[in-house]
């Protein structure tokens, strides 16, 4: 109390180290659990082609975003019709990407368009709003026909009936057939604030390009997941002419899978940034012992004169290590607390971005964190309290 600027600064070093460490663990958790919901909003018996080879070092070059044109959309087509038609397969999309400025009069907004398959709208679990969706013939004709999301029908039309109008998505003019019914943020993507085309119409006239970014699959039931991923992986090997499966250019994962593994890679980041963020804790830990052993000689006096009056050594000991774990016991508290307070505003501003984050405090770290910042003011105490224990009482009545 007599130093407290000195008291402060020596805790700073504790209550970074111990923010960090809260702010890391209940961030991972607040992650996994976005992750989480977003993935089941997709439906847990959904199946993903993706194109490139993954495996158990990773997934397949194409979820960093390296292009890869080994998936056409005539294997979305085969595996529903003809001789390699997938059993429990109830519908099936292929996707293809891009971006561009959507008008409508002297309004326009610029928004993902997405290439689909007549069959999106099961795929997804979307409902139409006005309209209708696509269907198979306009899919294979490339017809220039558009469904809307409810937010680009808001922005572009506000109230007015958007069916039968005329926009422009880039260059090329679109005939407007849907509205979808408003759906939010599903696999980390606003639906409502896209629009949709015809595969083929996007690959040819909108992106010039024959292959397709994805591949999803709705099954029947959670039990054949399995099964029609076999199948799926049988079916393009057939396509892609590949024998040994240790070739395959394609991964085609559920949406449990995929779960587990993006749920294992934020378990070791996130345990990499806790080890990283307690390393300031042990930075701290030899700022405490710096301020101690300066706090021994500035009292060098008064530990002269406990002495005198009948103090032992171990009473002078306990003394300083009951003040450095008193600091960074204090120092701890006030990390949990800044901690746990800018978790809450992590947590504010991304559900604010309208993603469902789970705010959550792990106790464990909680008290983990207590009990190291205590270890760490006796270890780290022990030494300047050792010295101050030591010295000779007339000695110490001497020092100036």
């Amino acid at each position: 109390m007599t130093n407290k600027s000195r008291s402060l600064m020596t805790m700073l070093g504790i209550i970074i180290g111990v923010s960090a460490v809260i702010i890391i663990v209940s961030a991972g958790g607040g992650a996994q659990s976005l992750i989480y919901n977003q993935i089941q909003s997709l439906g847990t018996n959904l199946v993903g082609v993706l194109p490139g080879k993954g495996g158990d070092n990773g997934p397949p070059a194409a979820v960093l975003g390296v292009v890869i044109t080994t998936l056409k959309y005539e294997d979305a087509v085969a595996m529903v019709t003809g001789p390699n038609a997938i059993q429990h397969l109830t519908a099936i999309s292929a996707y293809a990407r891009g971006q561009e400025q959507v008008s409508y009069f002297n309004k326009s907004v610029n928004v993902p368009f997405f290439g689909v398959m007549a069959q999106y709208p099961k795929v997804i679990d979307q409902k139409i709003d006005l309209g209708r969706f696509l269907n198979a013939q306009e899919e294979k004709n490339l017809s220039k026909v558009v469904v809307l999301g409810s937010k680009v029908r808001a922005d572009l039309f506000g109230l007015e009936d958007p069916i039968g109008k005329t926009i422009r998505v880039g260059n090329e003019k679109f005939h407007v057939i849907g509205v979808f019914q408003p759906k939010g943020v599903v696999g980390f993507q606003n639906l409502d604030n896209q629009v949709f085309i015809p595969v083929s119409t996007a690959q040819k006239i909108m992106l010039g390009e024959n292959y397709v970014g994805i591949i999803r699959g709705k099954v029947d039931s959670d039990e054949n997941v399995d099964q029609v991923i076999a199948d799926m992986q049988r079916t393009l090997r057939i396509r892609h002419h590949i024998k040994n499966p240790d070739d395959d250019d394609f991964t085609v994962v559920s949406a449990n899978q995929a779960l587990m593994t993006i749920q294992n890679i934020t378990n070791i980041i996130k345990f990499v940034l806790a080890a990283v963020a307690a390393i300031s804790l042990l930075v701290g830990g030899i700022g405490i012992m710096n301020v101690m052993l300066v706090s021994v000689t500035e009292r060098t006096r008064e530990i002269g004169l406990r002495k005198a009056i009948g103090a032992k050594p171990f009473h002078i000991r306990n003394q300083f290590l009951i003040e450095a774990a008193f600091v960074t016991t204090c120092g701890g508290m006030i990390g949990i607390v800044f901690g746990m307070l800018i978790t809450f505003i992590i947590a504010l501003v991304i559900r604010s971005m309208g993603y469902y984050w789970d705010l959550s405090f792990s106790i464990t770290a909680i008290v983990v964190g207590v009990l190291v910042c205590q270890v760490i003011g006796i270890i780290f105490g022990y030494y300047p309290a050792s010295k101050a224990s030591k010295l000779p009482a007339i000695e110490a009545l001497r020092y100036e």
